[in-house]
């Protein structure tokens, strides 16, 4: 398919995003595909962009929904921050869901990544952040058990690992973050009702006490077009 076809169906998916209800379900990939001629690979490539703006969202095994105008959480990176601090401060009511806490085994990329022997006993915090009660973040911490234990959380623990940690006084110091975009995988995809091999913004990233010892590795998927992050940069020379 030659560059102008391809604009022309895009132009064709926005005006009907456009004349859709939010939360209202678009036609099948079959019958969409079928009525805007095109294949149903073409048609899938296309519908990635307005993905990626969060004008629509695929939920598995029910369909492609168009989403309605969402307050997107911008916020630079030079400054290490929960989410739950940045949404406070932009005035951005998120929830939180499918808080799952428990001691697991170090494979051999966390136990590279916390410097520590594989199948050492870790302690996993996964959850889901919500706004608007669509899933548009899934986050999950990985700490030493000398750092923090089931135990230590309290009942009311709202999720934000960074948060507790900080307010119990730990001395932390600096975090080192790596960024790129992937495919979702089958648990990723599941805890945001997406797509398996949707397009995910993911961080993975090693947070550092004063000592230089890792203290956290976290992992966190976000869907696009809900999150503009930034950073402000330096002029050299």
């Amino acid at each position: 398919m030659s560059n102008f076809p391809f604009q022309r169906l895009q132009v064709d998916l926005a005006a009907l995003i456009a004349r859709t209800s939010s939360g209202q379900r678009l036609p099948s990939e079959p019958v969409l595909a079928k009525q805007l001629g095109v294949s149903r690979a073409t048609l899938r490539d296309a519908m990635r962009t307005f993905e990626t703006q969060g004008l629509i969202r695929r939920r598995q095994g029910s369909g492609t929904f168009v989403v309605g105008k969402v307050q997107a959480l911008d916020s630079g990176l030079e400054v290490l921050e929960s989410l739950e601090t940045m949404a406070k401060r932009l005035n951005l009511a998120i929830t939180l869901s499918n808080l799952s806490v428990e001691q697991v085994a170090a494979d051999a990329d966390c136990a590279a990544n916390l410097n520590l022997a594989v199948d050492t006993s870790v302690l996993c915090v996964r959850r889901v952040i919500r706004t608007d009660g669509r899933p548009v973040a899934y986050l999950v911490d990985t700490l030493p058990e000398d750092v923090l234990q089931i135990d230590d959380l309290p009942a009311d623990f709202h999720g934000s690992v960074l948060d507790f940690l900080l307010g119990r006084g730990d001395t932390l110091k600096t975090s080192r973050a790596n960024v790129s975009a992937i495919g979702a995988t089958a648990e990723v995809a599941k805890a945001l009702e997406i797509q398996r091999g949707d397009v995910l913004l993911h961080f993975y990233s090693q947070l550092y006490d004063e000592t230089g010892k890792a203290v956290d590795y976290s992992l966190s998927y976000f869907i696009p077009g809900y999150f503009h992050f930034h950073v402000v940069r330096r002029v050299g020379g």
